[in-house]
């Protein structure tokens, strides 16, 4: 590993670990090993909260000797320590892209001067990657937008947005698990739970997979809904590698 990493306290109880402020996979990749090793190694914490180019470890207790706890976190990312890999896939989303469902749409397509017959193919191309999941259970801050599509968000957020709405926010896309208020952009909706706390694992995806969204007809959406239901629905995914 050859990235450069700055450790500081952040709090009394937590250290910030943070890499260049960039979107990049390769920073993905590492932040992702250095996880696991902590995970595998026998550092005490109380919780481990990563992002896009960071992660934040959270003690139990008051952090008085700071150096020693960061040469502790620098050794163990210089470890040799060979970690189990976790299986990465590829899962296909599939959105309704009808106006009905994407009440930005027209307001996007009109300020970038652009079709939304090519906004649906701009936000379908992409395989977007997810860096990280937070804001709400089961919300996927994913990287890959089209530049085209980049968006400000909204000066004031909705009170109220629907679970499953697909939508941008700045130079991000992404899908809201659950109902909650919101400032992105919303251009369409997913029938797919994205978080389930009754489940042994509620969410299904993790960060490094991936994420293929695909347009679907209301008939289609509603139909996956039914199926969902009754428990008859998987999400189709790939296997990247294991």
């Amino acid at each position: 590993m050859t990235n450069q990493i700055t450790y500081k306290q952040f709090g009394d109880n937590t250290i910030l670990i943070e890499w260049e402020p960039i979107i990049d996979k390769n920073i993905l990749s590492d932040i992702i090993t250095y996880k696991e090793k902590i995970l595998q190694s026998d550092l005490e914490y109380l919780d481990i909260i990563q992002a896009y180019n960071s992660l934040t470890i959270v003690f139990n207790f008051k952090v008085n000797n700071v150096k020693n706890k960061i040469f502790k976190l620098q050794s163990i990312y210089s470890s040799t320590l060979e970690i189990e890999k976790k299986a990465l896939y590829k899962w296909e989303i599939p959105v309704c892209y009808d106006l009905d469902f994407g009440i930005d749409l027209k307001d996007i397509s009109k300020k970038l001067k652009i079709s939304i017959d090519e906004i649906i193919k701009l936000h379908t191309a992409p395989t977007y990657t997810i860096f990280f999941i937070g804001f709400l259970p089961g919300f996927f801050y994913l990287g890959g937008l089209d530049k085209k599509l980049f968006f400000d968000r909204k000066s004031t957020p909705r009170l109220h947005v629907d679970k499953g709405n697909v939508a941008i926010g700045g130079m991000q896309t992404g899908i809201y698990p659950n109902n909650s208020a919101g400032g992105w952009n919303i251009i369409g909706k997913t029938p797919i739970d994205f978080f389930n706390a009754d489940k042994e694992n509620p969410c299904f995806a993790k960060a490094g997979d991936e994420i293929k969204f695909r347009s679907i007809s209301k008939e289609e959406f509603y139909q996956i809904e039914k199926d969902i239901t009754v428990n008859v629905f998987k999400i189709h995914k790939t296997l990247k590698y294991d």
